[in-house]
């Protein structure tokens, strides 16, 4: 199968699973929150964050193996890939050993922290060390997966782990219903990390024949040393990882810590509808990152600059219809899913909008500057970080939820908008940053223009949002309203969203 083949495949599976499991997930979410309640949910999804910053101890090897095994796979050397599989088996036992001892003595706190929790204490141990044990599934057994990934066979993972994780939903639906157990809801949690490591483990038995899943050979220190680029590599992403991981994956703890955990729960479920729209997109753009990367390899200046400013047009236009879907359409679909009491003020939602909008146009900027190589300006998640942490902290209080989440924002604002693209511009595209700031401006006055003329027009729009027809309805014609009229103004203001669409279209017709 060729590459472009594999790469159509993998966004496929990944689009046709999600989308499944985006369903099963949003009945599956209110079953939840009425029968297990919002404190329970609320705490779950704390423990998962505590999980989350444990897993840091990972920072980013996972990812820099991937680089590695990009040429014995295309050489076929089975023995360096078992190598280099050995390697990274070899620590991530000591991680998992190092997050198991570290997860100890957190637990030895949950008295403390969750002293005002109304959920039993022997329930967030057990929630807890649930968790627990299906992360360090990965880090002792499911490792190999990184093998199907590198070989772009990710939509093997991709079936099995979402069939496991679909079913797993369903099985804790009827056992809520009907058993109304929590200890079995999180049972099936560890019987479905169980499973997965089981039949991943076959399956990769299956497509390579040649593979040691064992822990055979006994590396020493001195091993290392063979994998200097590897290393590079670790040191350079686990910081990208690390200021990543602070920036969007602490809102829970912090707002567990500063209010209270059934605004978790809320803060969930707001977060749920815009991180599968996020994931939804993410996987039909799979394919940007490999394509971005023989690209610069090409070594055509003028060819890089027309993909970079035809992927900003793109990324624009998603991030202003995903803008006004948020402020339009997610309160009217909570209340219906969900309920009244679930929907969080303006303020917040704002935030949620205008954090969406800068996640989807900084992507340009960070495909481009992986294609390069950029790893190096490791300072710069470190100062992601502490700028989230400073302003969530000073802004918690006064203004709550939303000043948690203005974290977000500055933070991308001040590192993610103006220091990736000066660094791109200095050490990739090697051009001064002002061709960049101008066209930048231009698709913002753009945006702008957009946001008013659409708030105009849906607001002098009448919809009766108490049903899920009317929220659909009302759904079908803001997206409409937006396509269009943004997509109209894009076509007649930028040349490159033009021969985008136009070398879309012509790829159409001839197929």
């Amino acid at each position: 199968m060729s590459r472009l083949a594999r790469t159509i495949q993998n966004a496929k599976v990944g689009v046709f699973f999600h989308l499944i499991f985006v369903l099963v997930q949003f009945f599956a979410r209110k079953v939840f929150l009425e029968n297990l309640g919002d404190d329970f949910i609320g705490t779950v999804s704390t423990l998962q964050s505590f999980l989350g910053f444990l897993n840091l101890a990972e920072l980013g090897i996972g990812t820099a193996i991937g680089f590695v095994l990009y040429k014995p796979i295309f050489d076929n050397n089975t023995q360096e890939i078992n190598q280099i599989l050995r390697f990274l088996g070899h620590i991530y036992k000591k991680i998992g050993l190092i997050i198991l001892g570290i997860a100890i003595l957190l637990a030895a706190c949950f008295p403390f922290i969750f002293h005002d929790t109304p959920v039993q204490l022997s329930l967030v141990y057990y929630s807890f060390f649930v968790f627990l044990m299906g992360s360090l599934f990965g880090y002792f057994f499911n490792y190999h997966i990184f093998l199907l990934q590198a070989d772009q066979k990710d939509f093997v993972v991709t079936k099995v782990f979402q069939g496991f994780n679909v079913t797993k939903i369903l099985l804790q639906i009827a056992v809520v219903l009907f058993l109304e157990s929590f200890f079995l809801y999180l049972t099936l949690e560890l019987l479905s990390s169980l499973a997965f490591t089981i039949f991943i483990r076959r399956k990769l038995r299956k497509e390579y024949p040649w593979l040691s899943l064992s822990y055979e050979k006994r590396l020493k220190t001195k091993d290392f040393e063979n994998y200097p680029f590897l290393i590079k590599k670790i040191k350079q992403v686990s910081l990208h990882k690390l200021g990543s991981f602070i920036s969007g994956g602490t809102n829970n703890i912090l707002i567990f810590s500063f209010i209270n955990v059934q605004t978790v729960a809320f803060f969930g479920n707001y977060s749920l509808l815009i991180a599968n729209v996020d994931q939804l997109i993410t996987k039909l753009f799979s394919g940007t990152n490999a394509s971005v990367g023989n690209l610069v390899a090409e070594k055509d200046d003028q060819k890089n600059q027309q993909v970079f400013w035809e992927l900003m047009a793109v990324r624009f236009f998603i991030a202003g219809v995903g803008f006004i879907g948020i402020l339009t359409l997610i309160d009217p679909f909570i209340k219906v899913w969900l309920g009244e009491k679930y929907i969080l003020s303006l303020n917040v939602l704002l935030v949620f909008g205008i954090n969406f909008f800068l996640g989807q146009v900084r992507q340009p900027v960070d495909v481009f500057k992986q294609g390069y190589g950029l790893y190096a300006d490791t300072w710069a998640p470190v100062v992601q970080g502490v700028i989230n942490l400073g302003v969530s902290f000073a802004l918690a209080k006064p203004l709550g939820l939303a000043g948690i989440l203005l974290g977000n924002t500055v933070s991308l604002l001040l590192i993610v908008m103006i220091w990736r693209p000066y660094y791109l511009y200095k050490q990739g595209f090697e051009m001064y940053l002002k061709s960049y700031i101008l066209g930048f401006i231009k698709h913002l006055i753009v945006f702008f223009i957009f946001v008013f003329i659409n708030y105009f027009i849906i607001d002098n729009l009448q919809f009766n949002v108490d049903n899920y027809i009317g929220v659909g309805l009302k759904t079908i014609v803001v997206l409409g309203l937006c396509t269009v009229v943004y997509g109209g103004l894009l076509y007649g203001t930028h040349g490159h969203f033009r021969a985008l669409v136009k070398r879309l279209m012509s790829g159409m017709q001839k197929k």
